[in-house]
């Protein structure tokens, strides 16, 4: 069998893959149709991002639960999960709890809200 893999080229495959097959992955997810109806309520976009990211995450979305507490000058997210979920949401050495983190604080800057996520072992 030939190497096809020549050193500084990460993106060379073996030939066979022209098309990439869609994937519908979150269809089952939408349960929460609308999320800006998520994001007009109290914790406005960093709690629909989110909301959007832990019932993606979760094989349990039902049991994702946010609770929202408003402190100086920014807003704090506590996320719940179902027990079975907490590895999926914190990921390997906390690095999808930090993506997650992350990325609440960025959507929180668009709405000028300093956002932090605690995700809560129940």
């Amino acid at each position: 069998m030939t190497n096809l893999y020549e050193a500084g080229d990460i993106n060379q495959t073996d030939g066979g893959h022209d098309e990439v097959d869609e994937i519908d992955e979150f269809d089952e997810v939408d349960e929460v149709d609308d999320y800006d109806e998520v994001a007009e309520l109290d914790g406005g976009t960093p709690l629909a991002v989110l909301t959007y990211l832990a019932r993606s995450l979760s094989n349990d979305p039902d049991a994702v639960a946010i609770d929202t507490e408003e402190r100086r000058g920014g807003l704090r997210l506590s996320l719940h999960v179902a027990p079975d979920d907490m590895g999926r949401v914190i990921g390997r050495r906390g690095r999808t709890a930090q993506a997650i983190r992350t990325l609440v604080n960025v959507a929180g800057a668009k709405d000028g809200v300093q956002a932090s996520v605690d995700i809560v072992d129940d």
